[in-house]
């Protein structure tokens, strides 16, 4: 299985790279914005693909799928500004979305955010959040991804991201009840989950929220029903 991560340089998905970089069935096609994030994937052997998904075409990400097998959608603003979290977060991840569907791509994981339901998006707004707009972003397009295609889809909700070296052990629920700042996870657990996922198809069609706990990744996702 060939996979297509847009976000490829962000902190989740280089812990994916280093792990998929040893797999014995997944590699990986990591679309990248600039030349200056090719070193880290070139030592990786790793292949490459120019594209940003603010200025490039749902026809030329569509063309960059035509031989790959699955998407993995791990890209973000960043908390750099409406504008961007309103290109990239919903309207990016469209147009990922609509270009796997041209290019017949029908496995798609989706790393969306912890808490995106209308209780949290209230909250978050009467609270003057500056995460409101990163939530409803994140919301629709997972809406979207549900509802307006027919992807193999899996959407994964992950808590507060840590940059804590992995326990490869996680709690993993449609709706865990713990708010955003006691819920923690490693980003490098967060990538052993999206692979994990990636080798599981009894995956597809689930969405769930995950954070550090005590059951190990495969089993978690195994038993989850």
């Amino acid at each position: 299985m060939k996979v297509l991560v847009v976000g490829a340089n962000g902190k989740v998905a280089r812990h994916f790279a280093d792990q998929v970089k040893e797999h014995p069935t997944i590699a990986e096609k990591a679309v990248i914005r600039s030349e200056e994030q090719l070193a880290f994937f070139k030592n990786r052997k790793i292949e490459t693909v120019l594209l940003d998904i603010i200025n490039n075409s749902i026809e030329e990400f569509s063309a960059a799928m035509k031989d790959v097998d699955a998407v993995v959608f791990s890209a973000g603003a960043g908390g750099k500004g409406l504008d961007k979290t309103i290109m990239v977060d919903l309207d990016g991840a469209i147009k990922i979305m609509t270009a796997a569907q041209q290019a017949e791509v029908k496995r798609f994981v989706m790393v969306s955010t912890f808490k995106t339901g209308r209780k949290e998006i209230s909250r978050e707004i009467k609270a003057n959040s500056s995460l409101a707009p990163y939530t409803i972003a994140k919301n629709y397009a997972d809406e979207w991804l549900k509802n307006r295609t027919d992807l193999d889809w899996t959407i994964i909700h992950p808590g507060s991201l840590t940059d804590e070296k992995g326990t490869g052990k996680i709690t993993l629920a449609d709706s865990l009840t713990k708010e955003l700042e006691k819920a923690f996870i490693s980003r490098e657990d967060v990538a052993t989950v999206i692979l994990a996922v990636l080798e599981n198809p009894n995956t597809i069609g689930k969405e769930f929220e995950i954070i550090t706990g005590e059951t190990p990744i495969k089993t978690a996702l195994e038993s989850y029903k």
